[in-house]
């Protein structure tokens, strides 16, 4: 039981979710730039903004005495055994659809793979230093 609340407290639940995400909405802005010039094509996203939100309140959610739990939405769920699922949804034509019939620029979805890059970065890094924190107190090194 302790080690369970060590491994599900403070950031790291956070971090793991944020993780999942960056994976995922890899995947969905890889096949977006991958189909690019295919005809008709529409491009898929993953709101980045209301996982956000949502992330904020499983957040608070388990800072009141719940457990940490994201709330379901049309694009991302939890499942049975707290994994991250997601069902992209297609993105919204900027403007118009090109004449192809395709509703993706490229700088778009570069812009948003480097935003999303950063954000698996970010989350690595600070999971890694929770992770080497618990290391050293376990083999009891300051």
């Amino acid at each position: 039981m302790f080690i369970n609340n060590v491994t599900s407290g403070g950031a790291i639940p956070l971090l793991e979710k944020t993780l999942a995400f960056a994976e995922a909405r890899n995947r969905v802005l890889a096949t977006n730039i991958a189909n690019i010039t295919t005809p008709g094509y529409r491009a898929k996203q993953l709101d980045l903004a209301g996982f956000q939100k949502a992330l904020a309140q499983a957040s608070e959610q388990r800072d009141r005495g719940g457990s940490f739990e994201l709330p379901t939405t049309n694009q991302f769920r939890q499942d049975d055994v707290g994994m991250l699922k997601v069902t992209p949804t297609e993105e919204p034509a900027e403007n118009v659809l090109f004449q192809d019939g395709t509703n993706a620029r490229i700088e778009s979805q570069m812009s948003q793979l480097a935003e999303n890059t950063l954000m698996n970065q970010v989350s690595t890094e600070l999971l890694k230093g929770y992770y080497d924190g618990m290391g050293k107190a376990i083999r009891g090194r300051a």
